[in-house]
């Protein structure tokens, strides 16, 4: 820390304020505000950030010894000001917390306490934010023998005001010979470690991480100083060089690494304005601008900065994986000399730890690089490897080049890790995090670290490349079956499971260079297959995989699986039952490896619908393609079996039929039909409209809540729903819009709660839902044309024009309009209001959101239920929709400020 910095403290010109004003509290407060501003005009001219963090602590020390002295405290007074914590450390951030203690000698609390409180009292009153404590020496101990966060508080104490003694007193009575000994110390740490990484799910990779406390942040280097200074009585970095924890390489990149997040951590304080260590969409951008990232190379500016914050974290973790297994050996089995168990030649066991036999195993044998991992896969018993060998390996990373990459034996280890009955994805990852596998496979090594900026994919390309692997993996558990019932079956079956983990693998490799990362990955897909000598066909599937991974789903959530034409072109693409097991198994792992909440109820049931279908088209045989007119019989026969079966009359149920249309039964399955007939049947021509709600399925874990609507057609149906709808905080997935011969419209909505579940047996909330549509729908006039619902804060960052295509079907007599906007509260209710107005009539609509935006299809007719023919007309209908949702994202969304 600095001695003086009269720019930053200038104590004569602070005594001067002090004696010109009546309350010392305007100068105090002048005197932080003007060391606010030094502070971050210091940090935006590129000031070392470790200077200004103790610049920053040392101008704390000098305020509180200010407001300290101003109390008339006996000579003898056997009391002190401590800092604890990170201000105990001499380290502030714009808005760390100031951590005191006021420690005491005796335990009369009472004789200090008018003092104390007049201190604490001029603290608040200018402005410092503390934390505080008031303790005497044995409440100290008392406090810290049961608490391990006081016992951490209390090791990186400093003493700012009052007799040193007092401090060296309270650190004999918690030292490590008196309470928490190191191994206690340590494996208490290690918990909490664990703890707080799981908060995080285990990931440094989240899209909106915490700088502090998310896995490789600046907390995991402080608990290994911690670790270090319980055990060795020090808490520098570089000191655990000579410990011969660290190399001196590895010490300077943790220290550079710590660098990195201090400056990012300084710059989200400085922006937020308070202590936000959460790097939010909000900050990222300005972040980036303020540490100099520019973007280029298909890489925005926000893409650099991130990528090198995740590979910063992952080195940090790295690191500490490797000085957490130094510890312990030193402290846990401090004096044991465990017997090695040999595995062969190259590898042994020791403490359930894999090592190497000799120093020089990766020199003389570089194919070991490969086969370490190799064995942990094949022996689930051992932990992991030991420090010394994955330095070892660290260190030999150098020798995998091109030659190393076409060793057969190298090329078959790896190939072998991929049949291996277990620790597939455990063992990707740990290559990854040593280095190996972006070096093994280099177009991987450029994914490293690689995130998307949007709301869509809340991980980066390679922690989402593995998830998915990992994924694949769990579709074997037992416990996952009812989850994911079809894709556990179908994954026990697949004749080559390594190949749908090598298509896994590449799925997403061709990401961040332009073009299409589809076809990009396929082509490095099949130069690895070749490299790896795989047979002609296990190479064509995985090429086949990677370069179609996305179809299933898109077909799914943009096609209308209704229409026997989409399912025959959907079978023809796949060819064959093999292929489809494949795709359906890897789309599943895949949606839910991008983003845990797009596995919602109906998704889920779309895919098992389309894969159903087309399963049933291939055992048929693409040459027998069922006709529209066979499925509309084969739906009403087994409709009408259901309905006599139930009381209903035959001649009824056909007459109301009759005016249908065939669009309804090629839309509604055969229970879906008769649940509707018996009751539009049985409802009473009272003018109000008839609206019934329920599951799409009894699977707790697929499906979403049907709600049909049968009244009488007016032109703004739709508009006053899917406004109503909104207002009910439902989203809707699927709109089958229908009018019939009668002029009665039959509509047909898939919807979940906001928050993506389903709703449900909640009789209170089908009750509320179906009275709010019924109330929207008889009184049409006074449905709010814009929804007045809030923004969620990370959707506002996200505002891009829209995107608006029109086309004619070319096998249906429809149009087809597909939208791409971003995700605002009301945009259907917007869109409703836009078909009216334009006088179109909506046929179907396939709804999808997709993280910030949504992706959506409307198959549309004119008054006459003609597809659009008039081309001025689509111009002027596509200008008015990207307008309108342009205005509406601009006064949804809030500027990007910097508030400094």
């Amino acid at each position: 820390m600095p001695q003086v910095d009269p720019e930053l403290f200038d104590r004569g010109q602070f005594q001067a304020e002090l004696a010109l004003k009546a309350s010392p509290i305007a100068a105090f407060k002048k005197v932080i505000r003007r060391a606010h501003d030094v502070l971050d005009a210091r940090f935006r001219a590129g000031r070392e950030v470790r200077r200004l963090v103790e610049d920053r602590a040392w101008f704390v020390d000098q305020i509180l010894g200010e407001a300290w002295k101003r109390l008339a405290w006996p000579e003898d007074a056997d009391i002190a000001l401590l800092a604890v914590g990170g201000y105990g450390r001499g380290e502030l951030h714009p808005f760390s917390d100031i951590d005191l203690l006021i420690l005491l000698g005796g335990a009369d609390h009472e004789a200090f306490r008018e003092p104390i409180e007049h201190f604490l009292t001029l603290l608040w009153d200018i402005g410092l934010e503390v934390g505080q404590s008031v303790r005497s020496i044995d409440e100290c101990a008392e406090e810290a023998r049961a608490d391990l966060t006081v016992i951490t508080n209390l090791m990186e104490s400093r003493t700012i005001a009052g007799p040193e003694a007092l401090r060296q007193r309270m650190l004999e009575v918690t030292s490590s010979e008196r309470m928490w000994p190191s191994k206690d110390f340590f494996l208490a740490k290690r918990e909490e470690q664990r703890s707080r990484h799981r908060k995080y799910n285990d990931t440094e990779y989240n899209l909106e991480p915490n700088v502090k406390g998310s896995p490789g942040g600046l907390r995991d280097i402080q608990t290994i100083l911690w670790v270090a200074r319980r055990h060795f009585g020090t808490l520098n970095l570089h000191a655990m060089v000579g410990q011969g924890f660290l190399l001196e390489s590895e010490y300077a990149l943790l220290a550079s690494s710590q660098e990195f997040l201090w400056k990012v951590r300084y710059a989200l304080h400085m922006l937020a304005g308070r202590a936000e260590d959460r790097l939010l969409f909000d900050h990222q951008r300005q972040i980036a601008s303020l540490l100099g990232f520019e973007g280029g190379d298909n890489k925005g500016a926000i893409e650099r900065f991130m990528q090198k914050y995740y590979r910063v974290v992952m080195a940090i973790a790295e690191l500490g994986e490797l000085i957490n297994q130094h510890f312990e050996e030193v402290i846990l089995r401090a004096g044991e000399s465990a017997a090695a168990t040999p595995l062969n030649s190259r590898f042994q066991l020791r403490d359930g730890y894999i090592e190497v036999t000799h120093p020089n195993v990766f020199k003389r044998t570089p194919f070991a690089i490969m086969e370490v991992f190799v064995l942990m896969a094949q022996h689930t018993e051992i932990k992991g490897v030991r420090a010394d060998s994955i330095r070892l390996l660290r260190d030999h990373r150098h020798l995998i080049d091109d030659e190393f990459r076409s060793d057969i034996r190298n090329t078959s280890l790896f190939i072998e890790l991929f049949k291996s009955g277990q620790g597939i994805h455990r063992n990707l990852r740990r290559m990854n995090r040593y280095g190996i596998l972006g070096r093994y496979l280099p177009e991987f090594g450029h994914i490293v670290g690689q995130m998307q900026h949007d709301l869509f994919h809340i991980y980066t390309v390679d922690a989402h490349t593995l998830n998915l692997i990992k994924h694949l993996r769990k579709f074997k558990w037992p416990e996952l079956a009812e989850k994911f019932p079809l894709a556990s079956k179908l994954i026990a079956k697949l004749p080559k499971p390594e190949l749908i983990y090598l298509a896994g693998l590449y799925h997403d490799i061709g990401k961040g260079r332009g073009g299409d990362h589809s076809e990009l990955g396929a082509v490095d897909a099949e130069a690895f297959c070749a490299r790896h000598h795989l047979p002609d066909w296990d190479s064509k599937l995985v090429v086949w995989l990677v370069q179609q991974h996305l179809a299933m789903s898109t077909t799914a959530q943009r096609k209308d699986l209704s229409d026997p034409q989409v399912i025959h072109d959907f079978a023809q693409f796949v060819g064959d039952q093999t292929r489809l097991d494949y795709l359906y198994v890897l789309t599943v792992a895949d949606i839910n490896a991008t983003n845990p909440s797009l596995w919602n109820s109906w998704r889920a049931s779309l895919l098992r619908q389309l894969y159903t279908e087309t399963k049933r088209a291939l055992r048929r045989g693409l040459e027998n393609r069922l006709e529209r007119e066979e499925q509309i019989r084969l739906t009403q026969s087994a409709a009408l079996d259901i309905l006599v079966r139930g009381g209903t009359d035959q001649d009824d149920a056909e007459q109301l039929w009759s005016q249908l249309g065939d669009d309804y039964f090629l839309r509604h399955t055969a229970g879906d039909v008769a649940w509707h007939t018996e009751a539009i049947l049985q409802h009473p021509n009272d003018g109000n409209p008839l609206v019934l709600i329920k599951e799409t399925t009894q699977r707790e874990f697929e499906g979403g809540t049907q709600i049909f609507i049968y009244a009488q057609d007016q032109h703004d149906f739709f508009a006053v729903t899917v406004a109503a709808m909104a207002q009910l905080n439902l989203n809707i997935h699927d709109a089958r819009i229908l009018t019939s011969t009668s002029q009665f419209t039959l509509d047909t909505y898939i919807v979940l709660e906001g928050e993506g579940g389903s709703i449900g047996d909640n009789p209170a909330r089908i009750k509320q839902i179906r009275q709010g549509l019924i109330d929207a729908l008889k009184n049409p006039d006074e449905y709010p044309s814009i929804i007045q619902r809030r923004v969620p804060r990370q959707l506002k960052h996200f505002a891009f024009p829209p995107r608006v295509t029109i086309y004619n079907d070319a096998q249906r007599p429809v149009t087809v309009l597909e939208l791409t906007a971003p995700d605002r509260p009301g945009l259907l209710a917007r869109l409703g209001r836009i078909f009216l107005d334009f006088d179109l009539s909506l046929q179907n609509a396939k709804i999808a959101t997709l993280g910030e935006r949504v992706e959506d299809v409307f198959f549309v007719t004119d008054a006459h239920n003609q597809p659009l023919s008039d081309p001025a007309l689509c111009v002027r209908l596509q200008e008015t929709i990207v307008a309108q949702l342009t205005e509406a994202n601009l006064q949804q969304s809030e500027p990007n400020r910097i508030s400094i």
